[in-house]
């Protein structure tokens, strides 16, 4: 019989898991992942993600299984369904202490409260760790002792820090002896999966180190140079795999130190530059663990709620689907939505073209992003749009607007992205495709633009500015600064 019961969440992985770790150094142990479907369509969690997770449970088991720990999936329909859950599964194979990762967002916190009370009815402790950052929330803070609200000052104090506080990377446990106890995941029989996601984005951690050695080897020393370009393969494509936790920040940066003569500072661009996407990452964790406020649709500079935004589902439908007129934009969308991914200078085009063009609400499109995509994770997700709408942490200054036609001149430059996913556009030469003519636009069966770029930026310009917004040049005044939303 087990005394431990290790309580996988999104860290789905065997290796660099420290609550695994701790479990099996502790005793014997079961798994334990509990399946809230309902809270997903909460969340608005994309079938897309919700695929991935399922086979990436089905893979964990067979990792697990020749650990010789049993995982049990258990259908608790939403997180209040959990607590009990967890508490009865104790109680019928004897567990005394549960062992388990935190995140970061609110009702996940509360969560691991509400877990942590009902086992100590039942007399069961919760042993809690840190594993989504590398380095723990809460412990880089300024000279007042709160968080920084600029991503420069806090990425030049997580270097400083990386050495002395980034947590040790966990190893895979021992295979441990017979516990007896047998893994059911007959739950997950029920759940369809995507076949087409299947072979897009396939689970298992062995998968993901696979994209992080081939990643690390051929392209990462290009990086800086190439991941603006989203007809290129510049990017490692492990926002997925970072979003279920089948591979952890930690062992990206520990293979960026190995790469880089033992250190997380390089002088290479591309490896710096992949870097500082990482603490992208991590930076917009740890503002979410200081400012628990931003789970619940509010934006981290208050004022910009004042704006008018907009509502207009005609104008929203066009944005999603495609059909905006502007054949970068449009391009962007319809890769989102054939494949549940797409590439950051696009999330960061579309998303500014939508709250700076068309003054349609950010949240609308932070929640559509993560009803699409098959690496949603709310951090950077919420992060990224509230960068790109100006109203968050460190963001975007408001009269920062991108110019959509600009940018298809620049980062695809002959058109062949925009080809790939707005065929009626492929026959026309690499100068036209950016900004059709009306002529060409009405012979093609292509849109006129939604809205005419100038006049909307005037416009926006006017509106944050009679908010009394007093935007200023900050760090991200670069234009090919990335803004980390997910897609490293």
């Amino acid at each position: 019989m087990a005394s431990n019961l290790v309580w996988f969440r999104s860290d789905l992985r065997a290796y660099d898991n420290p609550a695994f770790q701790a479990a099996m150094n502790s005793g014997s142990c079961v798994a334990v992942y509990c399946l809230a479907v309902n809270q997903w369509e909460m969340h608005g969690v994309s079938e897309h993600k919700r695929s991935l997770i399922v086979r990436q449970l089905f893979s964990l088991a067979e990792d697990l299984a020749e650990l010789n720990v049993p995982l049990k999936v258990i259908n608790c329909g939403t997180f209040s369904g959990v607590q009990s859950e967890l508490a009865e599964l104790c109680c019928q194979i004897g567990i005394t202490k549960v062992f388990c990762n935190h995140e970061y967002e609110l009702n996940e916190r509360r969560l691991t409260q509400d877990v942590e009370t009902s086992l100590q009815s039942v007399r069961v402790d919760l042993h809690t760790f840190h594993d989504q950052c590398a380095i723990e929330p809460g412990k880089i803070l300024n000279q007042s002792g709160e968080m920084y609200q600029v991503y420069t000052s806090f990425k030049q104090r997580y270097y400083g820090y990386f050495d002395r506080l980034a947590r040790p990377l966990a190893n895979r446990p021992e295979r441990q002896g017979e516990t007896g106890i047998e893994s059911d995941t007959t739950v997950l029989m029920d759940y369809s999966l995507d076949l087409e996601m299947s072979e897009l984005w396939p689970a298992g951690e062995d998968e993901a180190h696979e994209r992080l050695e081939s990643f690390i080897e051929a392209r990462v020393k290009a990086y800086k140079d190439v991941r603006d370009f989203p007809d290129v393969n510049g990017t490692s494509t492990l926002s997925p795999y970072l979003a279920i936790g089948a591979l952890s920040t930690r062992q990206c940066m520990h293979a960026m130190i190995s790469l880089n003569g033992g250190v997380l500072h390089s002088d290479q661009p591309g490896i710096q530059t992949w870097t500082n996407e990482l603490i992208w990452r991590e930076f917009y964790r740890h503002f979410l663990f200081a400012h628990s406020d931003l789970c619940m649709h509010k934006p981290f500079k208050k004022n910009t709620d004042d704006l008018p935004w907009s509502h207009d589902n005609e104008r929203f439908n066009a944005w999603c689907e495609g059909r905006t007129g502007y054949p970068i934009v449009d391009a962007g969308m319809r890769q989102l939505n054939q494949t549940g991914w797409m590439h950051n200078r696009l999330r960061m085009v579309c998303a500014m073209f939508l709250t700076k063009h068309l003054m349609v609400d950010w949240r609308l499109g932070e929640q559509y992003f993560m009803a699409r995509l098959v690496d949603g994770d709310f951090a950077s997700n919420n992060g990224g749009w509230q960068w790109s709408a100006s109203t968050g942490v460190d963001a975007a200054p408001y009269f920062r607007i991108f110019n959509p036609t600009r940018q298809s001149e620049r980062f695809d430059k002959d058109g062949e992205f925009i080809r790939r996913y707005v065929g009626e556009l492929s026959s026309l030469d690499a100068r036209s495709i950016h900004d059709p003519s009306p002529q060409q636009r009405e012979a093609l069966g292509y849109l006129s633009p939604i809205v005419e770029h100038r006049g909307a930026v005037e416009r926006t310009k006017a509106l944050f500015s009679a908010l009394g917004k007093q935007g200023s040049e900050n760090a991200h005044a670069n234009d090919n600064t990335q803004c980390g939303v997910a897609s490293v």
